[in-house]
């Protein structure tokens, strides 16, 4: 494969709704340059860029993969981005790299909300956007009406660029509206016709529109457009890539993947227009490591080798592959590679760039390409690689909170160890997940974006490592407390020949009001009643039954516990049969005390559009939530709510269901509260079943 100068090359990341075609359009461009004899399929599991074993199961794309694309002496680097919305952190690495997101949309389905996610994360990484609108061979397919969608939701910046010949069945060409020509055919035997009369008026109206937005993205442009009512095409070129990076124009074009009509001019488009890694006013963002001075680097080769890794590929087999983007300088085997993040040399065993699995060897990419090292020892997604003589770091990655948890245990004793190093590897891949260890309920807890997140993370550790693991709702953390002060006797007495056991307390238990105390003990014996040297054995027969309530087992909290009374023998009493005794004036004096459960209460913000409150405060009041405030926030409403952490393990799921996937949530801890009496009796119920069964 040729040496692409950074003018030349274009990253292009493509993003939108599952199920739109965008690994289908990836596959129709290979086919289309060439570099693929047949085009493969979703559903036969043969395409370039779903090539792992969950992505043919599940027939649609899990991970971002790259496609580098030969095409008019330009090199076009795709990654094929995953529309659906449990791996939503697969976009924020290519978001990074690319200077335009292509935004697919369907000709029938038309502007759905996982291309207006889409838009809104390419606005936010400050990348250029352009939609296609794919799939114009289908039945009822309408470029009109999805382009004036997409007008009503972005304004005049969308522009056609390529408009259909025929729709449905009849789709058989396209037309550029910048060169006025018109193409008909698929692939590369699409070949230049006479434009359609019945075309020209539409083609000339899409055109002015093109011109206006172009002389927009620049002043003097402008002016001269207003003095002379036109531009040049060379002037219309420099004002449509100006306008794509700064958003003011955001073109549109028509095609089909499956038939592969328009697919050749699309990418022409592509080649020609789209701005490179070299365009004007790109620059990149960093510090200097040592000093913490703001640095920028331009793209180009004569600048201090710097490059950024945004994704990490474990494979058992290969070994680590990390993917990156170069921001500046050019890259040989030869190169030393300094990890700015951690402070170290690395050394690859390997360059390539990498076409869907394939791996096709390099010596040398210039500033704005695309590549892969091998097996590098330290380097993690979203450190950078510099030149140690002229270092610069660049921001790490946001990845978005996990919204789902599961507890995770091996399904064959013995196998933890193998389990939770190859989840340690996969979050080298996929550092959106966490594995936290809790505390309280011992459970090793998984969390992910959704529940097929979570699955596939099961599977892949399955595939990739041999180690199978089952998934289940965690434990919820009860807590037990009093709610009465009791006073109770604790008495011990064992005798069985030789020394006995004699150990007698009086404890006064009652509730600490102060959430922050768990435990209180209070010495208040007086004249010797309990020799001072078993005194600490009594609070610590306490503190070790504790951590089982006696209502359903779980830790008893905001207890007080005051020793002051009991008697001794001189001979018989000793350290454990105060301990003894402890516990049993713990057992009978906390049943006494009107025991009740409490349970985690999560503090959830809620960020939905307006259309959908009824259904969100509705929905939370059957998770016996309280809403305590409602906020405007960017367009749509926040609700602030307080639910029970145990109505709320399937939300991610149910607030997808119930807002077509618009809506998104976070939560964090806030207190525990008292447990329902109709909820609390379940609960104890079931703990009694589980005692049962393990018994």
């Amino acid at each position: 494969m040729a040496d692409y100068l950074t003018s030349n090359i274009r990253n292009i990341a493509l993003m939108g709704h599952g199920g739109e075609g965008k690994t289908t359009l990836t596959e129709a461009m290979l086919y289309a340059a060439g570099i693929i004899d047949r085009q493969g399929k979703v559903e036969d599991g043969t395409t370039t860029t779903d090539f792992e074993s969950e992505e043919i199961k599940r027939k649609c794309s899990i991970s971002a993969a790259c496609a580098p694309i030969d095409w008019n002496d330009k090199m076009l680097n795709i990654i094929d981005v995953p529309g659906y919305f449990d791996f939503i952190a697969e976009m924020v690495g290519p978001l990074r790299v690319v200077e335009t997101a292509c935004i697919v949309v369907g000709g029938v389905t038309g502007f759905n909300v996982g291309a207006e996610k889409a838009f809104k994360h390419a606005v936010k990484s400050g990348v250029g956007r352009m939609f296609v609108i794919n799939q114009m061979d289908r039945d009822h397919a309408n470029f009109d009406k999805v382009t004036q969608q997409l007008r009503d939701r972005h304004g005049s910046c969308v522009v056609p660029v390529l408009m259909p010949i025929g729709e449905g069945p009849d789709f058989k060409g396209v037309i550029n509206v910048l060169e006025k020509k018109a193409y008909e055919g698929a692939y590369k035997k699409s070949v230049e016709v006479p434009m359609p009369e019945n075309m020209k008026d539409k083609v000339d109206k899409a055109f002015d529109d093109l011109v206006e937005a172009a002389a927009g993205s620049d002043d003097e442009l402008m002016e001269k457009y207003f003095e002379e009512g036109e531009l040049s095409y060379d002037e219309i070129l420099i004002g449509f890539r100006k306008g794509m990076k700064n958003g003011d124009i955001v073109p549109v074009c028509a095609c089909s993947a499956l038939t592969g009509v328009g697919i050749a001019r699309m990418m022409d488009l592509m080649a020609k227009y789209l701005p490179s890694p070299a365009h004007e006013g790109i620059e990149h963002d960093g510090f200097n490591p040592r000093t913490g001075e703001a640095q920028v680097r331009v793209c180009k080769d004569d600048q201090p080798f710097s490059a950024f890794v945004y994704k990490t590929i474990a494979d058992p087999f290969v070994g680590k592959l990390s993917l990156f983007r170069i921001f500046s300088g050019t890259l040989t085997p030869s190169t030393i590679l300094y990890n700015v993040n951690k402070d170290k040399t690395e050394k690859s065993s390997g360059l390539y760039i990498l076409r869907g699995k394939k791996q096709v060897a390099k010596q040398t990419l210039h500033a704005g390409d695309l590549g892969a090292f091998s097996k590098l020892q330290y380097t993690q997604t979203g450190d950078t690689l510099a030149d140690y003589q002229n270092p610069i770091q660049y921001p790490g990655l946001a990845w978005p909170a996990a919204c789902m948890s599961k507890a995770v245990y091996a399904s064959k004793q013995g196998e933890e160890d193998k389990i939770f190093s190859g989840l340690n590897r996969l979050m080298e891949e996929d550092p959106s997940i966490t594995i936290e260890k809790n505390v309280e309920t011992t459970e090793t807890l998984i969390s992910g974006q959704g529940e097929m997140h979570l699955d596939v993370i099961r599977n892949r550790l399955a595939a990739k490592f041999g180690a199978n693991a089952i998934l289940q709702d965690p434990k919820i953390p009860y807590r037990e407390t009093i709610r009465k002060s009791v006073k109770v006797q604790g008495r011990h007495k064992k005798q069985s020949g030789g020394h006995g056991q004699f150990g007698d307390v009086w404890i006064e238990f009652s509730p600490i009001l102060d959430e922050e105390v768990d435990f209180e003990f209070v010495d208040a014996v007086v004249g010797g009643v309990v020799p001072r040297n078993f005194i600490p054995s009594v609070e610590k027969g306490l503190r070790e039954n504790l951590v089982r309530g006696v209502l359903a087992g779980y830790p008893m909290v905001h207890l007080r516990a005051k020793l002051y009374d009991g008697s001794y023998h001189p001979v018989d009493s000793s350290e454990m049969a105060f301990k003894t005794a402890a516990r049993i004036a713990y057992k009978k004096g906390c049943a006494d005390a009107s025991p009740v459960l409490l349970e985690p209460i999560m503090h959830v913000e809620v960020i939905v559009p307006d259309e959908y409150m009824g259904d969100i405060m509705g929905d939370m009041n059957k998770r016996r939530g309280r809403i305590i405030g409602m906020t405007q926030t960017d367009g749509q409403q926040m609700v602030e709510a307080e639910a029970p952490q145990a109505e709320m393990f399937k939300y991610a799921t149910d607030l997808r269901s119930m807002t077509q996937a618009r809506g998104s949530f976070s939560m964090r801890f806030e207190r525990y509260e008292e447990v329902p009496a109709n909820v609390a009796e379940k609960i104890i119920a079931a703990a009694d079943k589980q005692d049962d069964d393990e018994d």
